[in-house]
C-alpha cells in the first residue's frame, strides 16, 4: 500500500489522472465492483470497501479508486465514470487477465523469498521464474547500506525504505513529530500484517512502548476490540495511544470511546530510483 500511495502521488504531481483497480479486502461488499473516490470524495467506507482502499483515497488527494474482484470490469467501470489517463493494478502482479504496460515487483530486502517455497509451505505465490514478467524490482524494507542480492536477476533494481514521518489525531491535519510523545507511556496497537514490524517502527524513532496489542490482518473494529484497547490503556498507564494509518480509517465510529488516539504517518523513501522513474515517465 505504501508503494501504491508513493506511485499515485508521483503521477498526480506530474498532471497525471490516476485510478487504482484494488479488490478491497476485509469490508462487507468485497469482491463487488463499487467507486470508492472519484478523487474529491469518498463514496464507500471501510465497512464495506475494507481498511485499503479507503486508505489510500484519503492519504493521495485526487486519487481515484475502484475495487472489485474483477479487475477488468472495475477498470472499464472508472473509464466510464473517472476517464483516468492511467491505471495502477494494487497488488495485481499476479493477476495474469489484464495486459498491463509495466510490471513492477516488490521483494522484502532482508528475506525476498522467504523459505523459498511457493504456498502453503512458504510465502511465495509462485515460482522464483515468474521474476521474468517482472520490468524492475523494487527491494522494501531496505536500510541505507543494505545492497540485496538476487543470483541470476538481470532486471533494473531499485530500493525503498518505510519510515514513520511523525503522527497525527484521528482527524487527520499536519503530520507532528514523534519526538514529542519521547519520555511519555505509551502503548500502540495495530491490525496488520506485521504488528511487531510497525511496534518496532515507533521504538526505532525513540519512543518506547510500555504495552502493545495485536490484532489479525484487516480486522473489523467492534466493541470487543475497543474495549480490549481501553482495558490494557488503563493497565499499562499509558498517556498516549498510537496507531497505523490503516487502522485508523476504521475507528471513526469510536472516536468517543477511545479519546485521543495518535496516528503513525508512514512515508515510503525511495534510494536510487532513476531505473524506476525513467519507466515510469514513458507511460
Amino acid at each position: 500500500t505504501p508503494t501504491v500511495a508513493w506511485l499515485a502521488s508521483y503521477f498526480i504531481e506530474r498532471g497525471r489522472r490516476v485510478a487504482v483497480l484494488t479488490r478491497g479486502y476485509g469490508g462487507s461488499a468485497e469482491g463487488e465492483i463499487r467507486l470508492v473516490s472519484d478523487g474529491q470524495n469518498l463514496l464507500v467506507g471501510p465497512e464495506e470497501a475494507g481498511d485499503e482502499p479507503c486508505l489510500l483515497a484519503r492519504k493521495v488527494p485526487g486519487l481515484m479508486v475502484v475495487m472489485g474482484a474483477d479487475r477488468y470490469q472495475a477498470g472499464l467501470l472508472a473509464l466510464r465514470e473517472l476517464n483516468p489517463d492511467i491505471f495502477i493494478l494494487d497488488d495485481g502482479f499476479q493477476h495474469l487477465k489484464l495486459k498491463r504496460d509495466l510490471n513492477l515487483l516488490l521483494l522484502d530486502c532482508e528475506r525476498p523469498f522467504g523459505n523459498d517455497r511457493v504456498l502453503p509451505a512458504g510465502f511465495l505465490r509462485e515460482p522464483k521464474s515468474a521474476l521474468q514478467r517482472a520490468d524492475v524490482v523494487l527491494f522494501t524494507r531496505c536500510e541505507p547500506e543494505s545492497r540485496p542480492q538476487v543470483p541470476g536477476l538481470s532486471r533494473d533494481v531499485c530500493r525503498s525504505a518505510h519510515r514513520l514521518a511523525g503522527y497525527v489525531t484521528l482527524d487527520g491535519g499536519e503530520p507532528r513529530p514523534l519526538a514529542e510523545l519521547k519520555g511519555k507511556r505509551g502503548m500502540a496497537f495495530a491490525g496488520i500484517a506485521d504488528p511487531a514490524a510497525f511496534f518496532d517502527g515507533v521504538e526505532r524513532e525513540g519512543v518506547p512502548l510500555v504495552a502493545t496489542l495485536a490484532f489479525s490482518d484487516h480486522i473489523c473494529y467492534g466493541d470487543a476490540e475497543i474495549a480490549a484497547i481501553l482495558r490494557l490503556k488503563t493497565a499499562s498507564r499509558s498517556v498516549f495511544v498510537i496507531t497505523t494509518e490503516k487502522d485508523a480509517v476504521k475507528l471513526a465510529p469510536f472516536r468517543e470511546q477511545l479519546g485521543s488516539v495518535q496516528v503513525a504517518v508512514l512515508d515510503i523513501e525511495m534510494m536510487d530510483a532513476g531505473a524506476l522513474e525513467e519507466l515510469l515517465d514513458r507511460l
